[in-house]
Parts: C-alpha cells; sequence; structure tokens
C-alpha cells in the first residue's frame, strides 16, 4: 500500500478549510524521522538563510509564542497506530505574507539548514504553495497585521 498524502486538520479558530498538506514522501520521512528522534514539529519563518524552506524540530525544542501561527496539526500515524500529531507553525509576518495560500511541503535532494532535523540525510524540505479562493469566513490569528479579511480554499486544477 502507498503512503497517503497527509492534510492537517485545521487549527486557526473561525477557519474550516485546511491550510496546509504533505506529500507521501515527506509522510515517509517525517515517519523515519519521528521512530529516530520522537515527536516533531514544523516551524516556518520569514528570515534569512533557510526562511523559505520549513525547519523540522523535535517536539518542544523551537519555542513559539503569540507572534507565531499554528496553522495545522497533521497525524503521521498510520491507520490503526497511536497518535503521532505534528504541528506546522509559521511566523505572523510570514503569515501576513502567505495568508491567501495553500501550502504543501514535500522533500527534494540537497542539504537544507544543519538545524532542521532532515539535514543529516542529504535531503531538506520545501513548501509549494498555491492561492487560494476566496471562501467566508478567513479567520485573522491574533498577533498578524494586515491580513485580509476573506478566506481560502485551494484553487482547482
Amino acid at each position: 500500500m502507498s503512503t497517503p498524502t497527509i492534510t492537517a486538520a485545521v487549527t486557526i479558530a473561525g477557519e474550516t478549510v485546511p491550510r496546509v498538506e504533505l506529500t507521501p514522501v515527506a509522510v515517509d520521512l517525517l515517519r523515519s524521522l519521528w521512530d529516530e528522534h520522537g515527536p516533531l514539529m514544523f516551524h516556518q519563518s520569514g528570515g534569512c538563510c533557510d526562511g523559505s524552506s520549513p525547519m523540522l524540530f523535535m517536539a518542544g525544542e523551537f519555542i513559539t509564542s503569540d507572534q507565531d501561527v499554528r496553522l495545522g496539526q497533521f497525524d503521521l500515524a498510520p491507520t490503526g497506530a497511536p497518535s503521532q500529531p505534528l504541528d506546522f507553525w509559521m511566523s505572523a509576518e510570514q503569515f501576513n505574507y502567505w495568508s491567501h495560500t495553500f501550502l504543501t511541503v514535500d522533500v527534494v535532494p540537497g542539504r537544507g539548514s544543519g538545524f532542521s532535523a532532515e539535514a543529516p540525510r542529504g535531503v531538506r524540505f520545501l513548501i509549494r504553495s498555491e492561492l487560494m479562493t476566496t471562501v467566508t469566513p478567513f479567520a485573522v490569528p491574533a498577533g498578524t497585521v494586515g491580513v485580509e479579511a476573506d478566506a481560502a480554499a485551494p484553487i482547482p486544477a
């Protein structure tokens, strides 16, 4: 049986449309890294260097604050296995720019940041984005500034 794409549960109050998903190759890598390191979390910053790549940390290793938005929560566990929750966070500043996009986390060859858990494996996580169409309501998380108050769903291909 092949690994499925996993879509994150909605975690932003007032929203009903998911914002982020994992490709099957990302799911396989994350399950392997979970087996090696235990619980994990993503953080997408707007900073320099690998700021455009989501960084994978052991859960609790990267401290989030009210300057971060939890875009979704994945359950990495295969069917019938105990839950393996993985939160996807983004800096509020970055969310201001990307609030209109649906994000897909993928894996590509090449070394990313030495701080991200997948780096020693010679691969890195990569965000692929897709514009979202307007749906109501589009929640504005606390701490964000300038986000349009409309909503989102992926634009059909």
